[in-house]
């Protein structure tokens, strides 16, 4: 009666899931990519707060060009219909323009609104707004109003990137559902060679999906929650909840063969095997995902939070929903069986014959499998040593994309001193004489990289100065002359001197710096955490250190891998993107207290089993054979799952920042599932023998039979779901 209810209860909640859930699309924040307490942050918000908002640099720039080439800017038919569509902004969303047109203008600051050619003009934005969320709504009201009828129009430029790749984040969520979801079905029923098993892990998955919406639409009542925040959590919740339904699902079938179709009993033993290593398994994640709530950085939080309870809410799915479903199947759970080949009771395959092969060449020379297994993944992790640190900007989005080919034409086309150069703002507190002012701006002046220095605003108490600048924001040339401004004597009367401007060198340097400094922190707090969890799961001490340890190194390995494959370019040719020559730290830092979690799932499912033999036996070697062999293909099939769920967010994305995070996070995956769940964790776990466990003693359990060294197969009435492994 309990488990029917309870089924409903979860019906309805699916309904109401998707109906509620869905409006967390519209609540989603575009802000929180900057730390509170970084100096660009604080001059950002001073210069605002006391001047509003008359930055000396456009929100935005709109590009006009004949496509055929004939029209120049002296054309009446050119001035009519570049005037027409910018006359035209709504006054809600724009507080003013300036283009080639506009009264006022010198010869020389006209000409800057020219390209060299004649046949292009721009226009310079300012949006209105409070903040910069705001004005990013601004700019997505005028984004299509701004084009000129018969002219060639792309508008761009500022921090109108984040835009861009928040629209894309959203159509990329969606592409990577549609793609994954069948492909995890097909696979599914490979695996499960029957449509009612293979379909719980994905209804599992869907309802993981329905779920986060619902649980991250309530979190921006409390938070702000971005996008890119949605879309990793949806996905990692995805590919979490299969993986769980996978392990319970099998576990319990191969209980079902074990005590006879006893339902109660196979559930009781499902929940104190699989349901207690997922428990444990989920909060590894978790802790994981604590590790971003060291960074100072709120979109950092937002991720924090968002996983956290979407990754709680697929450990209630799975140990609360699932046993429901599962004691109300019952045998059923083999209904509706494929009539694919069936399997002979007792063969065994080439699978399994793989798989005890490499057990005990493992366990029989563990030496020289570890040896190997940490070389390789030493090799791997050796281009973190070139990394250079890097911000995520118009250069991650598409090259056809807006925010790529106005910052492409600017450089190209048009004067590097124009109304649209790159400058960085200074803001110098208190009252400074203007002979003390020159002084300073001659001396920023005079440090290599910086173009003209001049006051954009001043008063008695604040002066807005600004330098110019070109090259990218995480160019080596400005990151140094954000330090060497920074380096520079204040002027006489100031009391304080701050480097900022939006998404210039100064927020590219300090975000780095920010993200460096909180990572050792996050880190720590991530392995402590799971040492003590991991020892109060095996009551061991070896088992969590070494754990821990290899967990950092894979990780070391997989972003290791990123670098040479995202900054070098070593996989710009596979996967069609251009190099940008720098790593967002951040990004990285995403990946790794995500993937965390990820990478000791996998040795948590395969240690517990090993564990399990071990208790019964007290024989390591043989604990270790059996757990590798019984394990070896549902973790392997578990981790082709998440690695469809990764890899299509990676391998579907458009912008170059959830490509790296997608090919980052399946790295982690396809590493642990393979290189060191299958040779690291064994050979290392041979050679510490029975110290392994220790405190724990070994004792034999009366209440199995030891295991053979055959492993145990289906029996005649359910040949053909295949063989199915302990959890």
């Amino acid at each position: 009666m309990r488990r029917r209810a309870l089924l409903i209860a979860a019906a309805l909640f699916v309904v109401l899931a998707g109906v509620w859930g869905s409006g967390v699309f519209g609540a989603l924040s575009t802000g929180g990519l900057e730390s509170p307490g970084a100096e660009s942050y604080r001059a950002n918000e001073l210069l605002e707060s006391h001047f509003g908002h008359r930055p000396a640099q456009a929100d935005a720039v709109a590009i006009y060009s004949d496509p055929t080439g004939k029209l120049s800017v002296d054309d009446p038919a050119f001035e009519k219909a570049v005037t027409a569509a910018i006359s035209s902004l709504p006054q809600t969303e724009v507080a003013s323009w300036t283009s080639y047109w506009s009264p006022g203008l010198t010869e020389g600051q006209r000409a800057g609104y020219v390209s060299k050619d004649g046949h292009a003009t721009l226009a310079t934005i300012i949006l209105r707004g409070a903040d910069s969320e705001e004005r990013l709504a601004s700019y997505g009201e005028i984004e299509q109003r701004v084009r000129a009828e018969g002219l060639q129009t792309h508008i761009a430029g500022g921090s109108t990137s984040v835009f861009h790749l928040q629209r894309l984040a959203t159509e990329n969520l969606a592409t990577a559902n549609m793609i994954s979801l069948p492909i995890l079905l097909i696979l599914l029923l490979v695996i499960f060679r029957g449509v009612v098993a293979a379909a719980i892990p994905l209804a599992l998955g869907i309802v993981a999906i329905l779920g986060s919406l619902v649980m991250l639409r309530g979190l921006t009542y409390l938070t702000d929650i971005s996008i890119f925040a949605m879309e990793i959590a949806m996905l990692l919740g995805l590919g979490l909840a299969i993986d769980y339904g996978l392990f319970m699902v099998s576990r319990f079938r191969e209980e079902l063969v074990r005590t006879d179709g006893d339902v109660r009993q196979s559930l009781v033993t499902t929940m104190n095997t699989a349901g207690h290593t997922v428990a444990f398994s989920g909060l590894t994640v978790v802790i994981g995902l604590c590790g971003l709530m060291f960074f100072p950085q709120p979109i950092s939080q937002a991720f924090g939070y968002g996983g956290i309870a979407v990754v709680l809410f697929d450990l209630l799915a799975a140990l609360v929903v699932l046993p429901a479903l599962l004691a109300a199947l019952g045998p059923r759970i083999n209904a509706l069986s494929l009539p694919w080949p069936r399997r002979r009771p007792g063969a065994v395959t080439r699978e399994d014959r793989a798989w005890k092969w490499l057990a005990t060449s493992v366990t029989r020379r563990p030496l020289p499998w570890l040896a190997g297994g940490l070389l390789a993944l030493l090799v791997a992790a050796a281009p973190l040593l070139s990394l250079q640190q890097g911000l995520t900007n118009h250069r991650y989005l598409p090259a056809d994309n807006e925010g790529q080919v106005v910052p492409r034409m600017l450089a190209e086309d048009f004067r590097q001193d124009g109304p649209a150069a790159t400058r960085m703002d200074i803001a110098i507190v208190g009252p400074v004489q203007r002979a003390a002012l020159d002084d300073y701006l001659k001396s920023v002046e005079g440090i290599e990289g910086a173009r003209a220095a001049g006051a954009h605003l001043a008063d008695a108490e604040l002066t807005w100065a600004t330098v110019t600048y070109q090259g990218e924001a995480d160019d080596v040339e400005n990151l140094q002359l954000v330090r060497d401004i920074r380096a520079l004597q204040p002027p006489a009367g100031a009391t304080q001197v701050l480097v900022g401007g939006p998404g210039g060198p100064a927020v590219s340097l300090d975000n780095s710096d920010a993200t460096t400094g909180a990572l050792p922190w996050a880190l720590s707090f991530i392995g402590l955490s799971t040492l003590i969890l991991l020892f109060l799961a095996f009551r061991s001490v070896l088992v969590p250190i070494k754990a821990v340890a290899v967990a950092f190194l894979s990780l070391a390995a997989s972003c290791g891998i990123i670098v040479w494959g995202f900054q070098e370019g070593g996989l710009a040719g596979l996967m069609g993107f251009s190099v940008v020559g720098t790593t967002d730290v951040w990004a990285l830092g995403l990946i790794i207290t995500i993937a965390f979690g990820l990478v000791t799932d996998y040795e948590m499912f395969l240690v517990s089993r090993i564990n399990e033999e071990y208790l019964a036996t007290g024989d390591n070697r043989r604990a270790i054979i059996t757990g590798l062999r019984s394990t070896g293909s549902l973790i392997t099939r578990a981790g082709l799952l998440m690695v469809v769920v990764l890899a299509t967010m990676g391998f579907t994305a458009t912008s170059l920042f959830l490509i790296t995070i997608g090919v980052g996070l399946t790295l982690s995956v396809v590493i642990d599932a393979t290189l060191v769940r299958s040779i690291v964790v064994p050979a290392a776990m041979q050679l510490l023998g029975g110290a392994n466990w220790w405190p724990s003693r070994p004792r034999r359990s009366s209440s199995r039979p030891n295991v053979p060294d055959q492993p145990r197969l289906t029996p005649p009435h359910d040949a053909t779901s295949g063989p199915v492994a302990h959890v």
